[in-house]
This record gives structure tokens, C-alpha cells and sequence, in this order.
């Protein structure tokens, strides 16, 4: 199982982290609850959705310890700490559709807690008062993170563009 689901399982957590090391960490560490847990998994009544439910229990199992990392190494989230500095941003590919590699460098250069409340609203689906009772913020804080990693993601996605065109143009 471990090798079946190594790879997908650090596909989730890199959305969450910024580095590989701390990933595989937690990949380990939600490999560890999986199997604590196993007993717990409450399998479909037809077999032929089992293996989508399965992974769908093992990722939540994923982001949640990823969350828990975050929220440990930073005890508050305040909407003040949103950071608005530029970072440089990576090269992206040039053709119109984004790579899922390209996006993933983007979503590192926000800041940890505009990464965390992307990842939660836009990929995971939960809504801003399920985020807001996760992270322990106001729900109104949870907009407000959205809306500026949407702004920095657009912002560093123009930048990319623009920079590959001068380089390329």
C-alpha cells in the first residue's frame, strides 16, 4: 500500500509545503495515521468505487496532517501577517495551459497561510466557515486570504508571462 499510494499522497501534501523534505515527512506521518486508522475506513456499498473512496479517505487524512503541521509551526493566523513583498517568481511555461508543476512553483511564493486557505477552498472544496473553524480564524479572514492569493497568484502568473516573453520574445 505504502508504494501504491507513496506518490499520490506527496502529490497532496505539496500543495501544503514548500519543500520536499518537510513533505516526505508528512507523507510518513499520514501513512502512519492510515494505518492506525484503517479500521475506521468505511468501505462503499459497490466495490467498483472503492478504490476512489479509498484515496479520497487517505488525501483528507493527507491535508489534515499537513494543517496540523502549519497550524503547529505558526500557533496564530492573523490576516496582518499576509506578507505583500514580491517575490521573484519562477519560470512558467509559455504555452497557454499551465503545467500542474508551473502552478505548484506559483502557489510556494504565497505566503504559508494564503497557500493554506487556496489549497483548502479552491482544490479541497471546504467552505470559509469550515476553514474558519480549521484554522481558527474569523471567517472573514478566510475571504480575505483567499482574495489575496488569488491577486498574488494572477500577479506572479503575469510576471512569469512577461518574463518568459522577454526572454523568448
Amino acid at each position: 500500500m505504502y508504494k501504491s499510494f507513496y506518490g499520490y499522497l506527496m502529490g497532496v501534501i505539496l500543495r501544503y509545503t514548500k519543500n520536499t523534505s518537510d513533505s516526505e515527512e508528512l507523507v510518513n506521518d499520514s501513512f502512519i495515521k492510515i494505518f492506525k486508522n484503517v479500521g475506521n475506513f468505511k468501505s462503499p456499498i459497490n466495490p467498483e468505487e472503492l478504490q476512489r473512496s479509498f484515496k479520497g479517505w487517505i488525501a483528507q487524512i493527507a491535508s489534515r496532517t499537513a494543517i496540523d503541521k502549519l497550524r503547529s509551526t505558526k500557533a496564530q493566523f492573523y490576516v496582518d501577517d499576509l506578507s505583500e513583498d514580491e517575490h521573484p517568481a519562477t519560470q512558467v511555461s509559455t504555452a497557454s495551459e499551465l503545467h500542474v508543476n508551473d502552478i505548484l512553483k506559483l502557489l510556494n511564493h504565497l505566503p504559508d497561510t494564503q497557500r493554506l486557505v487556496f489549497n483548502l477552498y479552491e482544490i479541497e472544496g471546504f467552505a470559509h466557515d469550515e476553514i474558519s473553524k480549521m484554522l481558527s480564524i474569523p471567517e472573514s479572514s478566510s475571504r480575505v486570504y483567499l482574495t489575496r492569493s488569488k491577486n498574488k497568484l494572477r500577479t506572479l502568473y503575469l510576471n512569469t508571462m512577461v518574463n518568459s516573453y522577454e526572454k523568448n520574445g
